[in-house]
């Protein structure tokens, strides 16, 4: 008699381990599935770049991308035609809802504002980038703006 209750006991014991884990496994799934949704939303909000060469008209370019390279390689989204300016010279980038400039190890150097940067640096809108003999000018949308100020999900929204 003590056998079978035991058998019984052991039997329901591991039906309750399989039950808990399934929990546990669909909590996680259900945690990643939001997460997910989440990061789908973001988007990287645009930002229009004015490059401005000496003696050229000014050539106003858009972009919705989180990195933009900056430089004389004809494979740079803004690519540069100027001896002073190295193959990849500089980048921005966007990350923790700011956009970012960094130089790349260039010859010259990256001016911003005039000042020579030497660690990445946040750009706001009329901001101006020297590189070379160019002058790039920072125009950031307003979803930018608006983006640092994100509010986390409630209770109800969350699940």
């Amino acid at each position: 008699m003590s056998g079978t209750i035991l058998f019984a006991l052991r039997i329901i014991l591991a039906l309750s381990l399989y039950a808990f884990f399934g929990w546990a496994l669909y909590t996680l799934w259900r945690d990643v599935q939001h997460q997910g949704s989440i990061l789908a939303s973001r988007k990287v909000p645009n930002i229009q770049i004015s490059v401005d060469r000496q003696g050229n008209s000014p050539i106003v370019r858009h972009f919705a991308l989180p990195e933009i390279f900056i430089g004389r390689d004809p494979n740079c989204q803004i690519a540069i035609d100027d001896d002073t300016v190295s193959a990849r010279h500089s980048r921005l980038i966007y990350h923790h809802s700011q956009w970012w400039l960094e130089d790349l190890g260039s010859t010259n150097g990256t001016m911003l504002n005039q000042e020579r940067i030497g660690t990445p640096t946040v750009v706001i809108t009329g901001d101006e980038i020297g590189c070379g003999k160019a002058t790039l000018t920072i125009a950031l949308s307003v979803a930018t703006q608006e983006s640092s100020t994100q509010r986390l999900p409630s209770e109800e929204e969350y699940g």
